[in-house]
Parts: C-alpha cells; structure tokens; sequence
C-alpha cells in the first residue's frame, strides 16, 4: 500500500462520492467531449485538491452532498488550468502521458479546457452557498492572474523573491487553501474552522510549488512525466535560480544570466546551470523555504483533537516534502 492510499484511508468512502460527481460532472452528449474526459480520468493524477476538501470537511465535521459537489469542482478547475497549461507551454507530456493538447491539437484543447471550466461553474451554482461562490470566484481569478503574472516576469526575466512568493501564492496555493476551507465551508463555516483549514491549505500550496520548482531543475523526465528543466527552458524564473542570481558575486551572476539566457538550452547548458545553483545555495534556501511552508501548514491544524483525519493532513505534508513526481 502506498503512502499516498494511506493518508486516504479515513475517507475512502468520501472518495467513492466524489468519483461519481466528477464522472456526473464531465458527461457529455457529446462523443468527442466523453472521449477526451475518459482519457482525463483514466490518465488523472493523485487527485490531492479534492482529497484536501475531503479530509478538511472530515476534520470540522461530517461531510455533506456539497461537499462531495466542492471536491469534483475544485478537481475540475485544477484539470481545466492543466489543459490551457499545456497549451501555453506547448507541453507535450502531461504525468507520463501525452498531453489533451498533444492529441487533440490546440483548437479542441482549449474549448475541452473550457467546457471543463463551465462544468466547474455548475456546479459551483449548485452548491447555492455564497460564501462558496464568493471563494471559488475569487480563487479562479488569482488562478488565471497568476499565471499571467509568470509569464509576464520570464518575458522581462526580472524576479524578486517577494513577487515569486505572491505569484505562487496565486497560481497554486489559491486553489490548494481553496480546496481545504470548501471543507470547513460545505461543514461547519464556523469562522475558526474556515481560517483553520485556509491556514493548511495556503501553507502547503506554497510548499507544493517550491517542490514542483525543485523537481524542474533536479528531477528527471521519468520521475516528473514532464520535461527535465521545462521552466529554464522557457525562461520562468524560479526560487532556486532567484536566490542564486541575488546571492552570486557579480562574475558568477553574470555568467548565470548569460546561461539562463542562451537561446537553445542544451543538456550542458542545463547542468552548468544546476551546478551554479547547487554551489551558491539556491537548493538548499529552497529546501529550508519548503520546510518552513511545511511546518506552518502543520502548526495550523494543531488544535484539532488527535484522529485519524487529522493524521492524515500532517502526512500530507510529509508526502509532499518527499513525494518522487
């Protein structure tokens, strides 16, 4: 059994719920539309934000039918930003697997992209919450700003350690602390429980991407599903070449710059560059930075009685510190 079926032991039953509204939610009358969404489910990944929504929603109390309805949404708006992902980046590998875009080609990408977000909107009316309504619609704008403003930095190629740090918060962390307090929302909404859970969520999405930025420069195509060095290959700055770029002398900067900044970025190129990296620390600050997100997510949810919930969210955490993809 492996660790992450672990962790999802206390709410085996929850998943099954949720399986059967995220299949309800991306049926379709539409041949093409169903067969894309088979290859979504049968090709999905570990299916961590509605896992979030349900332990969270476990942790505060019993879930409900909406809560189950949140999970399958915040798993539709996660699958709908990969999708558009893919295709502003031209990726081709999505977890091992050929990309929706790599398949289908752009044009059918973008509108399963969009259909995915206008099954995410139906549901989100069906939950008839406004609090939840007000959340999720202020989190897919953070999604999308997000992005925009990542891409917006790898055109200039100028990056701050403050502006990564809200970026991220924006792009990933937004939907992960999203996931969590729908939980306490769809439960309780008791205020405690929704800053609670909003809390563990922020923390760990903050640690999930510095994870997910480390795997781009350390981990291989084979572990990752993705291509080795992709953010350096289209110029996306992140925490472990910022730290570098600021904490260099100006020789080693400089040629670090020249090297970020080489049009074909070849195998050479790429080591050169994580060795530089390596030698002036930026691994180990974001090492540090992703153990301090860490304990933070955990500190949290430290006044929530012992159980097996709640056991679960602190190995979460742990997973993501030593996860392998």
């Amino acid at each position: 059994m492996n660790e992450l079926h672990k962790i999802k032991l206390p709410i085996e039953k929850d998943i099954i719920e949720f399986h059967k509204e995220f299949k309800n939610a991306l049926d379709s009358d539409v041949k093409l539309i169903n067969s894309i969404s088979g290859y979504l489910v049968k090709n999905r990944g570990k299916a961590i934000r509605p896992t979030l929504t349900l332990l969270c929603a476990r942790l505060c109390n019993e879930p409900t039918t909406h809560s189950y309805r949140a999970a399958a949404m915040m798993e539709l708006l996660h699958v709908a930003t990969l999708i558009h992902d893919d295709i502003v980046d031209d990726g081709k590998m999505r977890r091992g697997k050929p990309s929706v875009k790599q398949i289908w080609k752009n044009k059918i990408s973008v509108l399963m992209g969009d259909f995915i977000l206008a099954k995410a909107l139906i549901n989100m009316v069906n939950l008839k919450n406004f609090d939840a309504l007000d959340l999720i619609s202020k989190t897919a704008e953070k999604l999308s700003a997000g992005e925009i403003m990542q891409i917006e930095k790898s055109l200039t190629r100028n990056m701050s350690k403050d502006f990564y740090y809200e970026m991220i918060n924006q792009k990933t962390a937004s939907l992960i602390s999203a996931s969590c307090e729908l939980g306490a929302i769809t439960t309780t909404n008791d205020k405690a429980d929704r800053k609670a859970t909003f809390l563990y969520g922020d923390n760990l999405g903050m640690a999930f991407q510095i994870k997910d930025d480390l795997f781009d420069f350390l981990g291989s195509e084979s572990q990752t599903g993705k291509d080795a060095g992709g953010d350096v290959k289209k110029n996306m700055i992140t925490l472990p070449l910022i730290f570098s770029l600021e904490n260099s002398t100006k020789t080693q900067s400089k040629k670090l710059k020249s090297l970020v900044r080489s049009k074909k970025k070849t195998k050479t190129n790429l080591k050169d560059i994580n060795e530089m990296i390596s030698e002036s620390g930026g691994f180990r600050y974001a090492n540090d930075k992703l153990n301090e997100f860490s304990e933070k997510a955990i500190d949290a949810i430290q006044g929530y009685e012992e159980s097996e919930v709640k056991k679960s969210l602190t190995q979460l955490v742990s997973f993501n510190i030593n996860r392998k993809m």
